[in-house]
This record gives structure tokens, sequence and C-alpha cells, in this order.
């Protein structure tokens, strides 16, 4: 019913059709109707209704396949072997799998939504379909295994900058890798690695962008914390295009990074960060500290400044 439901909102654009005449139509009752009508909202269409009137159709959700990305993406290594899903539990889980079973540098897995999507310390991320970006990305770098760290440094600052040059938006990173928009979280990064005999097998990149969700699509107790581009801009994306452009800038930044070492991307993530020059509260698996972040060493870690002055690197905690 979905279906015919659209067909007949794409036969009149931009019209009014009242709830009688859909009725008739499709030979459903009006209750009916409605229920068709919420479902496809959730989906990320947008109606406006009038009960003099009936409904018109405002706007479709953003469309994310395989098909319209392989277009897209052209040449570039990431992105050649693909795998999407219109609803996935974890494309962190289903990329991990490809990895284990040989996938190459560079494979990617997207879904239009999951329903048991995570983020850093086990917490769950809300993924609702027809709005965000929720992929996993498969890489085999050539580092040391000590580095692995470094590369969620790096993926921030990749997609920190490809969502700059796409909204103009004043977008930062937060320590470590969260990114965030008027002060509340965009978006979450997710590394996870697997190594054999103290050799870097393979590292899965998790990604999740709140694109175009709106404020109603976040629960509420995370509401006042979270915002997509659309809220932030007052306007919608094309997530194509935010893929595209993101697997651009994190190729591009791998090879600076194996030809040239950290320190360029160093320098980017300090550019970019919004953690600098504030006092900072950070929980460390050795407990709390406090003081001031003024930079990452050149291994990548924190360097947090004490208030006896003393600077220390710290390489895991979570901000508060």
């Amino acid at each position: 019913m979905s279906d015919k439901l659209l067909q007949l909102f794409a036969q009149q654009p931009g019209e009014y059709i009242s709830g009688e005449a859909i009725s008739k139509e499709l030979s459903v009752s009006r209750t009916a109707i409605w229920k068709q009508i919420k479902k496809l909202e959730a989906k990320g269409y947008v109606f406006e209704a009038s009960p003099r009137l009936g409904y018109r159709l405002m706007s479709a959700p953003d469309k994310l396949d395989a098909d319209t990305l392989r277009q897209l993406l052209g040449k570039g290594k990431y992105g050649q072997e693909l795998e999407w899903y219109a609803s996935l539990d974890s494309t962190q889980n289903r990329a991990r799998a490809l990895a284990e079973g040989g996938a190459p540098d560079g494979t990617l897995v997207l879904a239009d939504q999951q329903v048991q999507g995570r983020g850093r310390l086990g917490r769950s991320f809300v993924s609702p379909p027809g709005k965000g970006i929720w992929m996993s990305l498969v890489l085999r770098p050539a580092i040391p295994l000590p580095y692995t760290p470094q590369l969620t440094l790096l993926t921030a600052v990749a997609l920190c900058r490809a969502l700059r040059q796409i909204t103009q938006l004043e977008i930062g990173i937060k320590w470590p890798n969260d990114l965030l928009a008027g002060g509340r979280k965009l978006s979450g990064i997710l590394l996870e690695s697997t190594a054999e005999e103290n050799r870097l097998r393979y590292v899965i990149a998790g990604i999740g962008i709140n694109v175009n969700l709106e404020e109603g699509d976040f629960p509420p107790e995370i509401r006042e914390k979270s915002t997509s581009l659309r809220i932030a801009a007052g306007r919608s994306w094309s997530r194509s295009e935010i893929v595209q452009r993101f697997l651009a800038e994190l190729e591009g930044l791998v090879e600076i990074y194996e030809a040239q070492g950290f320190e360029p991307v160093r320098l980017l993530w300090e550019a970019l960060s919004l953690s600098l020059g504030r006092p900072a509260v950070l929980l460390t698996p050795q407990g709390e500290r406090q003081g001031t972040p003024v930079g990452l060493s050149p291994e990548g870690a924190l360097l947090l400044k004490s208030d006896d002055g003393s600077i220390q690197p710290v390489f895991s905690a979570e901000m508060a």
C-alpha cells in the first residue's frame, strides 16, 4: 500500500490529496491511510496534513544505495568493494566478518538502518532509517601495531574536513573522536583492531553520522546533547555525497600518513580540535584526571597540563 500511496502523490506533485480521494483510489479506510502515512514518515518522508485539504507530500528521504554510490566513488580504492543493506544489526559486525574472510583494504559496509548500532564503551548508537550514514570500513594499513590508535585521530580529521567542506559548518573534534556542531554531538567513530603475533591484521572503522535526523528522531535522554547536519544547517543533505567526500578525504590522508608519518595528521587534528585550551575532566582507566589539554604528542597522546604546570600524556580516556 505504501508504494501505491507514493505513486498517487507522485502523480500530483506538491498538491493536497483529500483523505476521501485516497480512500477511494486505494479502496482502504482513512484509518489505514493515516497508518501508512505514519509508516512513511518514520522512513523519512515528510507530509503536511490539513483537516480540510488532506495530505501533501513535502519531501522524500535522501536515497542511499549501492548503485548510486558506485557511480560517485569512481576509481578510488575505498568503497570499490561495497555491501549495502536496507537494515542490519551492525555494520561493524558485518565488516569484521568480511575482514576475517580476507576482504581487501577499503571494503565498505553501509546500512540504511542499524538495529543494534554501537559506539565506544559498548554504548548503543541511534541509527534510524533513511536519515543517517551508518558504515564500517575495512582498513589494512601498513603501520606498526603500536601506532594503531593514531588511526582513530586520523579518521576524525578526515571526517571533520569532509563535512566542513560540504556544509561550511563550524564542526570540530572533541577528544578523542566525537564530532560536534554547536556544542552537540554530530558523529561518532569507533575503531576496532585485530592483531596476531604483534602484527596488525586489520582495523574496522565504524562511522555514524547524523545527517538528516530531526529533533524527534533522538531519544529524550540524549536529545539535548545530540544534533544533525539538518538541525545545525536548517536544510537536508545528500548522504551519498558525504560518503564519497569522506572516503576520498580518508584515502588521501592515509596515503600521507603512510608516507610522512603522524605529524601532518597531528597538526590537522589540533587545528580542528574543540578540546584544547579548555579545562577538562578525563576519565582514564587509572581514575579521574583534571587539567587543560594543550595538544597531541608525536605519538598521538593527549597532552594534559596540570595546575602545577606539568604536562603528561594521556593515551586513553573519556572526556566528561
